[in-house]
């Protein structure tokens, strides 16, 4: 017998009312939850396994959120025509859910947990990505899975001006910025977004009414966890601990940490070091010692340096590399290192490198994003590849991984800000290689890409910069700010957050918050002391690039937009397609065409200069109304004995009479005029008759005067003298 669900809703403003269900679902997963809004439902569900796996001593967690394409009444568009391997979309939901899930659990909980998100209903208005984390959260909390707090997501958007909270569609496609913000009833966890150029203040305002509406959103999911009668969480399997081994970790590893820690070292060097002491620990525990207990030593031994780190910076106020702590790392900048791509650039900050580079494509080119709810094509993308000698690591390469895709979209949406607008008729490709990592290499790789983008000679008026901020808290209120933090000062902090942006303001934000009780006066602090290492970063980058070249370089592709009259677009197509392949055939080009409200917009894309101004001359000629009283460059194709047939206009012929060539008398064609000649021509009218073109040149040339009167000189009489004539 079905059970009764049990369910709550609550208003989005506006009318917009949000359900969250429960028991009728899923009902053997440990939480299933259902999320409406509209059409479109979320089915969340969660299930933990009872008892860690043997040895395990991380915590694994998995989320996937996947799209159903039945749930928008479309069929797969693979060769096995069901939904396969997530999209770069649903990708990065699945991140933006597990980075707002994963502080939620105990640090000693350590059993198998999988999340489980799909979109079985579709609405073309409803944004199902903001909906995901709810509905994940709400399948956790009626479950009896242990989590420390109920959490909420939502976007908020500026919409003409205005901040909308989990706006739609159709008002998200008008928004200036946008930020997925995930959050508890007191603190902040997640922020991931975009903005054209938005100051520190809104943001820290978005922020703020983002967190108000994610209260209502906990509300509805505490009182449908009280409605499922949830009262406690399960008991877990805690790992073992020895406190006794834990002083001797102390007592014999606490100053040596510090000392190392503190020498101001390099990567590789201080790493060296730690690993050396962790080895005379193990040692010094004598063969006596069994392997639980060395395995202990070696995770209060990283607990140890956790600690010892935060204290140095906080009390210290340096640095594990020596750096003040607002100091950005040596950089170095190269424009076009490398001789064939469109466009280059290497980037060095520190220990982290990027080397990228720009290609320049055809409309045929165009990225297709694909989800349930739509289809489109972008012209602008970014890829990031993080290969492991980065690192100095040896792992297998199965292609991009979720962390290079999110990492390689925060850079995107940066980027994105800066670019041209519909009209810029190339597609472009950024693609960065971290070629070295100690730090932020998506941050390496916004600055990268801003350089070779200008490099490329794509019109990009500002470039953008970004840095990686950290945060250290203790609970006696000392804190201290990181900026350009290292991978090392990433792992111990309490708060990575990442800023990109122009002179003007910030173009991209992401940000992951692990600390209780987060005051606003420290973000905004926080946030001014990123735009300071933004602005240093960026007066580097203007040192080394002023300004996008004024052209492609010569080996990139030329290419050209011509907006047409929507009539034209047949007859540059022509019949089966017949006078544009001509065209590209005869030119070398590649053309597309698309039709955009009453015009068409024909891309024209070439190799080389001379047949890019051929493709050009041929597809104004063909969409070109003959004038009359206009001046044209005709080409002689064919002698009759009465004049010219020539072509004035591709595809347009007309003939120029005999008497039209000259304001001489010609009594034949011999030897005026041959086939290829080309001749300066006017449109003299239309035969109203047969709708020919009649054409002159000698129009074009001066009339000669009338010839002057014979002067006849008069004649003296002899016999009489006078004159006669």
């Amino acid at each position: 017998m079905l059970s009764q669900p049990i369910s709550k809703s609550f208003d989005l403003g506006g009318g917009r009312i949000v359900t969250i269900e429960t028991g009728k679902l899923a009902r053997q997963a440990d939480g299933a939850v259902t999320v409406r809004q509209g059409n479109c439902i979320i089915l969340a569900t969660v299930v933990a396994n009872k008892e860690p796996r043997e040895g395990q001593d991380f915590f694994p967690l998995s989320v996937d959120y996947q799209e159903k394409f039945a749930s928008a009444g479309r069929i797969p568009g693979s060769f096995f025509k069901r939904e396969a391997r997530l999209n770069d979309y649903e990708v990065l939901t699945s991140r933006l859910v597990d980075r707002a899930l994963r502080p939620l659990f105990p640090e000693d909980y350590l059993c198998d947990v999988q999340v489980l998100i799909s979109l079985v209903s579709s609405d073309a208005e409803v944004m199902p990505d903001a909906l995901a984390c709810l509905a994940a959260s709400a399948a956790l909390a009626v479950s009896d899975i242990p989590i420390k707090e109920i959490i909420s997501e939502v976007r908020i958007a500026n919409v003409d001006g205005e901040m909308v909270i989990n706006p739609t569609r159709s008002q998200l496609a008008r928004a200036t910025s946008e930020f997925l913000i995930a959050a508890t009833e007191k603190n902040l966890m997640m922020v991931e977004g975009e903005a054209k150029e938005c100051s520190e203040e809104d943001l820290v305002n978005a922020l703020q009414m983002a967190h108000d509406a994610i209260r209502i959103q906990i509300k509805a999911q505490a009182e449908l966890r009280d409605a499922k009668g949830v009262t406690g969480k399960r008991e877990y399997k805690k790992p073992e601990g020895n406190e006794e081994i834990n002083q001797k970790v102390i007592t014999f590893a606490k100053e040596k940490v510090y000392a190392i820690s503190k020498a101001g070292s390099a990567k590789n060097e201080r790493s060296e070091a730690y690993s050396k002491l962790k080895e005379e620990l193990i040692a010094s525990l004598g063969e006596e010692a069994t392997d639980v207990e060395k395995k202990l030593a070696k995770k209060y031994y990283e607990d140890l340096k956790w600690e010892v780190v935060r204290d140095m910076i906080l009390e210290d106020r340096v640095r594990l590399d020596g750096r003040k702590l607002d100091e950005v790392r040596p950089l170095a900048m190269e424009i076009e290192p490398l001789p064939t791509p469109h466009g280059s650039a290497l980037f060095t900050r520190g220990e982290t490198q990027s080397l990228t580079t720009v290609t320049l494509g055809t409309k045929l080119d165009e990225l297709l994003v694909e989800s349930a709810a739509n289809s489109n094509y972008s012209k602008f993308f970014l890829h990031y590849n993080f290969p492991p000698f980065s690192t100095g690591e040896v792992k297998m390469m199965r292609g991009a991984g979720r962390r290079e895709i999110g990492h390689g979209m925060l850079a995107q949406r940066s980027l994105k800000q800066m670019m041209p607008g519909s009209e810029y008729p190339y597609t472009v490709r950024v693609v960065s290689d971290i070629l070295e990592s100690n730090g932020s290499s998506s941050m390496a790789t916004v600055c990268a890409g801003s350089l070779a983008l200008m490099d490329a000679g794509v019109p990009v008026q500002k470039h953008v910069s970004g840095v990686a901020m950290g945060l250290i808290t203790r609970g006696d209120g000392k804190y201290a700010i990181l900026t350009d933090i290292l991978g090392d000062e990433d792992h111990l902090g309490d708060m990575d957050f990442k800023v990109t942006g122009t002179r003007e303001g910030i173009c991209g934000v992401q940000m992951d918050i692990k600390v209780d009780g987060l005051s606003m006066d420290v973000m905004r602090e926080a946030l001014n002391q990123a735009k300071a290492g933004r602005l240093h970063i960026l007066d580097a980058m203007y040192e080394c690039m002023p300004e996008a070249r004024p052209e492609v370089k010569p080996h990139a592709p030329r290419m050209e937009k011509l907006i047409i009259d929507k009539e034209f677009i047949g007859a540059v197509i022509g019949p089966g397609g017949k006078v544009i392949q001509e065209i590209q055939r005869e030119t070398g080009t590649t053309i597309t065409i698309e039709e955009v409200g009453n015009y068409g917009e024909v891309s024209i894309f070439s190799q080389e200069k001379t047949g890019l101004d051929k493709a050009v001359a041929w597809v104004k000629g063909i969409v070109m109304v003959p004038e009359v009283g206009a001046v044209y460059e005709a080409t002689v194709k064919g002698i009759k004995e009465f004049g010219a047939f020539v072509e004035f206009l591709p595809k347009k012929e007309g003939l120029l009479h005999i008497s039209e060539i000259s304001w001489k008398r010609l009594d034949s064609m011999e030897g005026v005029l041959n086939v290829g000649d080309v001749v300066k021509v006017k449109l003299i009218g239309l035969d109203p008759r047969t709708g020919k073109f009649k054409l002159s040149r000698k129009a074009l040339m001066p009339k000669p005067d009338a010839a002057p009167r014979p002067q006849v000189q008069p004649r003296q009489d002899e016999n009489n003298g006078e004159e006669r004539l």
